[in-house]
């Protein structure tokens, strides 16, 4: 019995040298991807099972504020991969020269546009959208003016400073009303209850009945169907059309992992990394085969095209946007 344990204790000092070594990838990442219902734990448990690494997740309230944190950590950043910022964010991140390229394949993406960046590579996506209660709202807004129009609708939204869902619909609302952007967002706040920092604070107040429609994702009933086997929330399709979120990762030029990152890269367009991105983050995969059924039965979304839009144009839709609601 002795002989036995000492043998045990051996072998567990000659392991620890082992376990010592083992990397850390370190993924800087927006809350609800990283919180216990989300996609960051099970993509973890299993990259390590096949990389002899920790992968360690780092959450944000949203993907701006996120990105906001590394620009201001520059070269002493600890972080290996950003994960969550989306494709009207990219020509920024790009420009900061806090990324290197990804070297990985681009044939198997399947997204509503052609993907060119060699900085950052997609994972999931999804249309903007505004979701209702049907048991609540019996006549919800058809397109995206009624939305705004409509006095006695209580809407929440995120805020296009501080979340990639909140600037989506500032590139939405521009791109539907152009030079009167400016008057529309001034009527969106008669009735607009409140512009939350992040998507998991304006979501959970409009589960509890703060309001008639919150801004999220087509998507976003598939959580509560798969979850609490409820069909009673949708989406409201929008005569105008919807954006597509493309959601990115990109390695930091300041990571010690560089090849590990990359390998996670591939990772996450794998098959079945892919589902648990699209039935743990309620997005849409970037490859094409069967996922889920509730997916491919998804109905569809008249796609309305975002052009880039140059940092000083985004500048100047902000101040609008902010002089607007302030009023």
């Amino acid at each position: 019995m002795k002989l036995t344990k000492l043998l045990g204790l051996a072998s567990l000092v000659f392991a620890l040298p082992l376990f010592a070594q083992q990397p850390t990838l370190t993924v800087y990442t927006y809350d609800s991807f990283a919180n216990e219902w989300g996609a960051a734990k099970p993509l973890a448990e299993r990259f390590e099972q096949r990389c002899q690494c920790k992968v360690q997740f780092v959450p944000f309230e949203d993907g701006i504020t996120m990105f906001n944190r590394l620009r201001l950590e520059g070269k002493k950043s600890k972080a290996d991969l950003m994960l969550g910022i989306d494709q009207f964010l990219v020509p920024e991140a790009e420009k900061s020269g806090l990324f290197i390229e990804h070297n990985q394949p681009l044939d198997p993406l399947n997204l509503p546009q052609k993907w060119q960046s060699k900085t950052f590579y997609p994972y999931d996506f999804s249309e903007y959208a505004f979701i209702y209660d049907q048991t609540k709202l019996a006549n919800p807004p058809k397109s995206l003016q009624e939305l705004v129009e409509w006095q006695d609708l209580r809407v929440i939204y995120q805020d296009p400073r501080t979340s990639t869902v909140g600037r989506g619909l500032l590139l939405w609302v521009n791109q539907i009303y152009g030079e009167q952007a400016q008057r529309a967002w001034q009527t969106l706040a008669k009735h607009t209850v409140t512009v939350g920092k992040g998507w998991s604070e304006t979501y959970g107040a409009f589960l509890k009945g703060e309001a008639d429609l919150v801004l999220s994702y087509t998507t976003s009933p598939l959580y509560h169907q798969w979850y609490e086997k409820e069909n009673k929330y949708t989406a409201a399709p929008f005569s105008e059309g919807h954006i597509a979120q493309i959601e990115v990762a990109g390695i930091l030029a300041t990571s010690n992992q560089p090849d590990l990152a990359r390998q996670f890269l591939r990772f996450l367009i794998e098959s079945e990394s892919q589902k648990i991105i699209a039935t743990k983050n309620i997005m849409k995969p970037v490859i094409q085969g069967e996922i889920d059924q509730a997916l491919s039965q998804m109905p569809d979304f008249k796609p309305l095209n975002a052009p880039q839009v140059e940092q000083a144009t985004i500048k100047k839709w902000l101040a609008e946007w902010q002089q607007a609601v302030s009023k």
